[in-house]
C-alpha cells in the first residue's frame, strides 16, 4: 500500500534528517517505527503526508508511493484526497471548537451532508465518550478523550491510510490500552492500514505486523513483530531487558549502547 524507495530529506536546504529511508507498508496490516527521540520517525511520516515544505524541509532523494503512484511531489490536501492522513503527536485539536465540529473539520475533502453524518455516527461508535461530549470545547477533554478526538478526526476523510504519531504520549496506562485496542478493531474492521510510530515498543509490537527500527536517519533493523520482540537487542534497549528476561535498570538501558551487528 504504502512504500518509500531511499528517501533523503533536507530540512533548510543543508541540514540532512533522513539518510535513505527505505520501508514498506503492507495493505491492511499495522506496521511500526521504532526509535528514539530524534531518530527521524515523525520526519519519515511528514515526508508521506506532504507537510515538509511548510517547516522549509523536502524530499531530495528517492520516492514514495502509495499503491504504485508516486505521492511526494503532492501538496498535503493532494495527499489527504489520495487516502493518507496524519495523525499527529500531542493531540493537536481547535480547542475552541466542540467535539462534533473538531470532526467535521476531518471531513473538509467531503461534500455529501449525509456521509458526513454517517462518519460521525461510525466515529462515536468507535468512541461512545465522545458522543457524550459532542457538544463540549475540544479544549476542554481529557487527554485521552483529545487522543481518541484526533483519530476519530483522521477517519473523516475515510482513509486507506493513517500515520499515527505517538498515540500512547501522555496518557495513563488504562488509556493508552483502550486507545491501541480501538486502533486494532479499526484495522480490522475499517481494512485501515497504519503505519505507527511509537517509543513504547511492548505496546507497538504487540499489534503490529511488521517493525522497523530507526537510528540517525536510518533504518538499521527490520522484520516481523513476532521475531523482533524476540531479539536480544530491542530486548534490551527498547524494551529494557536482559536477555533471560528480567528487567535492567535505568542507569542500565540509558547508558545501553547498540550490537554493531545490526547495520552488518
Amino acid at each position: 500500500m504504502l512504500t518509500l524507495n531511499n528517501v533523503e530529506v533536507i530540512y533548510d536546504g543543508v541540514i540532512l534528517v533522513l539518510k535513505g529511508v527505505s520501508l514498506g507498508v503492507r495493505e491492511g496490516g499495522i506496521t511500526t517505527l521504532l526509535g528514539a527521540n530524534g531518530a527521524g520517525k515523525t520526519t519519515t511520516l511528514k515526508a508521506v503526508s506532504g507537510l515538509l515544505r511548510s517547516e522549509r524541509g523536502e524530499v531530495t532523494k528517492g520516492t514514495i508511493e502509495l499503491a504504485g503512484e508516486r505521492i511526494d511531489r503532492l501538496p498535503p490536501h493532494a495527499v489527504v484526497r489520495r487516502g493518507v492522513v496524519q495523525v499527529f503527536e500531542g493531540r493537536r485539536v481547535f480547542e475552541h471548537l466542540t467535539t462534533e465540529e473538531n470532526l467535521i473539520a476531518g471531513a473538509h475533502i467531503q461534500s455529501d451532508r449525509a456521509r458526513i453524518r454517517d462518519a460521525i455516527a461510525r466515529v462515536y461508535d468507535y468512541f461512545p465518550r465522545l458522543a457524550e461530549r459532542r457538544h463540549v470545547e475540544s479544549g476542554y477533554l481529557s487527554g485521552g478523550e483529545q487522543q481518541m478526538l484526533v483519530i476519530g478526526r483522521s477517519l473523516m476523510s475515510s482513509p486507506k491510510v493513517i500515520l499515527l504519531d505517538e498515540p500512547s504520549l501522555g496518557l495513563a496506562p488504562m488509556l493508552v490500552e483502550e486507545i491501541f485496542t480501538i486502533v486494532q478493531r479499526l484495522n480490522r474492521q475499517e481494512q485501515v492500514t497504519v503505519l505507527l510510530v511509537e517509543q513504547n515498543a511492548a505496546l507497538a509490537l504487540a499489534i503490529a505486523e511488521h517493525g522497523y527500527v530507526m537510528e540517525n536517519g536510518r533504518i538499521v533493523l527490520e522484520g516481523a513483530a513476532a521475531s523482533l520482540r524476540e531479539n536480544a537487542d530491542i530486548k534490551e534497549f527498547y524494551l529494557g531487558l536482559t536477555e533471560v528476561g528480567a528487567r535492567k535498570s535505568y542507569r542500565e538501558v540509558k547508558h545501553y549502547k547498540r550490537r554493531k551487528r545490526w547495520l552488518s
